[in-house]
């Protein structure tokens, strides 16, 4: 699974992931584990690459110890 580093969180439940190939949007609905709200910028997560309606998005995001 690719893995990054979470760059910017929005309060309407979606942020962007500085991916291995450039910044990556994810939706609060990906979020596994944890709540979107305990999510913070810098955190390392890993997760797998999608389609959305606007392009590529990524899906089943998990925060890496």
């Amino acid at each position: 699974m690719p893995q990054g580093t979470i760059k910017k969180l929005t309060e309407k439940g979606f942020g962007f992931i500085e991916g291995e190939r450039g910044d990556i949007f994810f939706h609060h609905s990906s979020v596994e584990g944890v709540p979107y709200d305990d999510l913070r910028e810098g955190q390392s997560v890993e997760y797998s690459e999608g389609a959305g309606p606007k392009g590529p998005r990524a899906e089943n995001v998990k925060v890496l110890e």
